[in-house]
């Protein structure tokens, strides 16, 4: 099986990184959501810049009956986007497989209410700085993880089909026969990642993994990573990767590349730009499953209520808080 031609779904950071590589072994569409951002596209390609260094050919639109027909279509939206995304594509090339790749657990049963494709679930540690609609410079090289989806007649050939064509492009992949003990561990490390990050402000930096001190945030961190992995081990799950050694990993890649890199997780960029986080997805995903499971996690819990406050204070009238006068 091959994969000549891809539709890539969103076109932010992750999603350009993605349809840039494969433009080089395959023909790309992206579906934008803006058509202005389809124009640059279609009018200037895809820059990639950093890690690796190429102008890609692609075809762009914000309306999806304008986009050829794929063999892949690959949803690289948030999980806020995935409904939209994917719905412009309903009823599109029936014998072809979508692959998500988004945070959190719940995209692929999206996907199947507008298609009975074959689904490759799949979550990605890529990352870059979107510098405009048509450049990307590309941060982090690491893999992305993809296996057929349970419940759909995917093959696990499908599943390496996409991983050759990862591998031909220029991109890390490992393919797995079963991707839920990688995704759980990625929805561990980011429930604690992204929640730390969108409540203090702070990128993912070297404060996340540090328990030196009992003030310190690494305490917080390793608890949320200990109450999640306690909800898997209930839940019969075996996990890919331990979600505190790879947040220890990214904070030692991040100070040792080129000294002072600080990776802003996507809740944080939420955050800072005052629009609708992942939360549900991640952190509440979570805590759903181990209220199903019947395993206590108090701080999640907590993370998870607190940010959708701080989602809702956004919609609230401004008010004009002022400090007190200093004491005397």
């Amino acid at each position: 099986m091959t994969f000549e031609r891809v539709c890539v779904v969103g076109a932010g950071t992750i999603g350009s990184l993605i349809a840039g590589h494969l433009a080089g072994v395959s023909e790309v569409s992206i579906l934008t959501r803006r058509e202005e951002h389809a124009a640059a596209l279609n009018a200037d390609g895809l820059r990639i810049l950093g890690k690796s260094d190429l102008l890609a050919t692609v075809t762009a639109s914000a309306d999806p009956d304008r986009l050829p027909d794929f063999d892949l279509a690959i949803v690289a939206t948030k999980t806020t986007g995935v409904e939209a995304g994917i719905a412009g594509l309903a009823g599109r090339c029936p014998d072809a497989v979508v692959m998500t790749v988004q945070n959190g657990l719940g995209s692929e049963e999206v996907v199947r209410r507008h298609g009975g494709w074959r689904i490759i679930s799949g979550v990605t540690f890529i990352s870059g700085i979107r510098h405009s609609d048509a450049v990307i410079e590309y941060e982090l090289d690491t893999e992305t993880w993809m296996g057929p989806y349970a419940g759909t007649a995917t093959t696990f050939a499908a599943a390496q089909a996409a991983g050759e064509l990862f591998a031909a492009a220029g991109l890390n992949a490992e393919v797995l026969p079963d991707l839920l003990p990688a995704q759980w561990s990625k929805l561990i490390f980011n429930a604690a990642i992204n929640g730390a990050a969108a409540l203090t402000e702070l990128p993912h930096v070297a404060l996340f993994a540090r328990r030196e001190r009992p003030t310190d945030l690494g305490h917080l961190v390793f608890d949320l990573i200990a109450e999640g992995k306690a909800v898997a081990a209930a839940a019969g799950i075996v996990l890919h990767d331990d979600p505190w050694e790879m947040n220890e990993l990214a904070v030692r890649r991040g100070e040792s590349d080129e000294g002072d890199y600080a990776h802003p997780p996507s809740m944080l960029e939420d955050v800072l730009a005052h629009r609708p986080t992942e939360v549900d997805a991640i952190t509440g995903a979570l805590v759903r499953e181990a209220g199903r499971v019947g395993v206590p996690v108090p701080l999640n819990t907590a993370v998870y209520r607190l940010i959708k406050a701080k989602e809702e204070s956004w919609t609230l009238p401004a008010r004009n808080i002022q400090a007190p006068p200093p004491s005397r």
